[in-house]
């Protein structure tokens, strides 16, 4: 079967390669795969992963054969695959934990945009209430981003989205900011939950907007700059700011099916900025580097 591979060459990050068809365990299911969804972290950092290994986490499409332990969803039915590995591919055997089930009037190409970009903003926002609290998304025009936005408006927060320039801003008051900025430089805000996906000095930068017993957490560094603290910074009076890191990688299948169920609602929408053919994805790495792309890449398996 035909399946992109990680490729550590300069024409990389990733390659189409024919490889061995899956052999699902006991407890796998078998997904003949129809969509899949790009991140740009796993495409950015490839050299985390070993050349020629079926690449990808994130995907959707049917099961061909359910698990022969009789665990997970049945043959036929529409799925969402999330955080899994070897997604990429024209088939997958994949653990039914890290699958969620597609409801009818739920498109399959925007169930595969969920997986990284829905559950790491998902498992982030729910941790503390939102209600009636101030919270930042930065990179808010990316993946994570707009579902951070929608999420956190969902739950009751005043979202402020903060973007690289005016023409990523679209769209986003739509989904529920209510701000939307370019530069954190005098506005004044003070935060309760601040959601950064850019690192780099921005964090420094948010960390000063951090309202006492805030926090700032740290799900993605896609600016690839290092952070540096004015002197004194971490110093302060009052209730305690915190800094998180996120790196929770346990199965994604309640979280998926709970976005799912939103979607399936109408309250949540996939941010989808570019739909292709998978046999095109070398255009579709590129244009996701330089920026061009608003919200997910997802590919369609030819």
């Amino acid at each position: 079967m035909r399946a992109l591979v990680v490729d550590h060459s300069d024409a990389g990050p990733i390659r189409f390669a024919d490889v061995d068809e899956p052999v699902p365990s006991a407890g796998e299911a078998l997904v003949e795969i129809r969509h899949i969804g790009l991140n740009f972290g796993e495409l950015n950092y490839v050299h985390q992963w070993p050349a020629g290994a079926v690449h990808g986490h994130d995907a959707a499409g049917i099961v061909v054969r359910a698990a022969s332990d009789g665990s997970g969803p049945p043959e036929g039915t529409r799925v969402a695959v999330g955080m899994a590995p070897h997604a990429w591919a024209e088939r997958v055997a994949v653990s039914p934990a890290s699958l969620g089930t597609v409801p009818e009037g739920v498109d399959l190409a925007d169930a595969a945009a969920l997986g990284i970009a829905g559950v790491t903003p998902f498992r982030v926002l729910r941790t503390r209430s939102l209600l009636a609290r101030d919270v930042l998304i930065t990179g808010a025009s990316g993946g994570v981003g707009h579902f951070a936005v929608q999420l956190a408006a969902l739950a009751g927060a005043r979202v402020t989205a903060l973007v690289g320039s005016p023409e990523r801003a679209a769209g986003l008051r739509e989904l529920g900011a209510d701000k939307v900025l370019t530069d954190l430089a005098g506005t004044g805000g003070r935060f309760d939950l601040v959601l950064d996906t850019v690192g780099g000095p921005l964090v420094a930068q948010a960390w000063s907007s951090l309202a006492e017993g805030g926090t700032l957490h740290l799900v993605g560094y896609s600016s690839g700059q290092e952070t540096t603290f004015p002197s004194g910074a971490l110093f302060g009076f009052g209730e305690p700011r915190s800094i998180a890191t996120y790196g929770d990688m346990t199965p994604t299948g309640g979280e998926l099916t709970d976005l799912l169920g939103l979607m399936a609602a109408g309250r949540l929408s996939a941010p989808v900025g570019l739909r292709g053919d998978w046999r095109g994805v070398d255009d579709a790495v590129q244009a996701l580097f330089a920026r061009k792309v608003h919200g997910k890449v997802v590919l369609d398996v030819a």
